[in-house]
Formats: C-alpha cells, sequence, structure tokens
C-alpha cells in the first residue's frame, strides 16, 4: 500500500532526485522557464512555490535564505530569488509557477512540459547557463 507516499520516484534513487530537483529549481529561477517533461514539471512545482513563498518574508531573514540555500545549493540563484522574485512576487497570495502542456518529445514519446514563472522576465530566458567546451577551447588561444 502506499499510503501517505506523496510524490513521484521518477526511476531515481532519493539522493538523485533531490540533486535533480535541486538543478532545476536552481535552473528555472535562473531563465524563469523550462522545459521538462510533464511529471518532473508536477514534481518541481511545490518545490519552487515554497521557495517563493520563504523570498516573500524578505531579505533580512537570515533563516529564510538559508533554507532556500540547503535546497537550492547555487547562492547566486538564492539571491535572485530573494532579491529579485521575492519583492516580485510579494502581492501575491500564491500560484507563482504555471505548467503549460508542450507536446511529445521525439526520441521516446514522452509527455513535454514548460514551467515557468507568471510574470517572468522574458530577458531572463536566453541568459547563459555556463561554461562549455566550445567556451574554454577559444579563451586558451
Amino acid at each position: 500500500m502506499r499510503h501517505r507516499n506523496q510524490g513521484r520516484k521518477l526511476g531515481r534513487t532519493t539522493s538523485h532526485r533531490e540533486a535533480m530537483f535541486a538543478n532545476m529549481a536552481a535552473a528555472l529561477i535562473k531563465h524563469e522557464q523550462i522545459k521538462t517533461t510533464l511529471p518532473k514539471a508536477k514534481e518541481l512545482r511545490p518545490i519552487v512555490e515554497k521557495l517563493v513563498t520563504l523570498s516573500r518574508r524578505g531579505g533580512t531573514d537570515l533563516h529564510a535564505r538559508r533554507q532556500a540555500l540547503a535546497q537550492v545549493k547555487d547562492a547566486t540563484q538564492v539571491r535572485k530569488l530573494f532579491d529579485v522574485l521575492g519583492p516580485r512576487y510579494a502581492e501575491r497570495p500564491g500560484g507563482y509557477i504555471r505548467v503549460l502542456k508542450a507536446g511529445f518529445r521525439f526520441g521516446d514519446n514522452a509527455e513535454m512540459a514548460v514551467i515557468e514563472f507568471v510574470d517572468r522576465d522574458e530577458d531572463a530566458k536566453g541568459q547563459d547557463s555556463g561554461p562549455t567546451g566550445a567556451d574554454d577551447e577559444t579563451e586558451s588561444e
């Protein structure tokens, strides 16, 4: 019986699942819109909404900031969460995230979804996602 066992396992171990959701939450905070499978998006939504609720307490609440940092593990994204997203949704009573169905993936026909913030910043979508192998080669020359 699965009584009181909420959440999907998604075919991963607990540590893998926690790390995956921490990375996805950081990516969603950074880009304010990401594309993933529908079950992952549905599981990510309450995690990020709780983080935004924490950030609404304000930038001076050190305990809330440390709780968010324990979940996301990316100090830059926690800073954005508290400095940008918290004040943006200060007057909103909830429902900061939207999940939209986005068809099916070509390779395995998995149902895809776009998860985004409701009043997102359009400019945040195409931000640099970090170093790649091509960037390292051009810098060394």
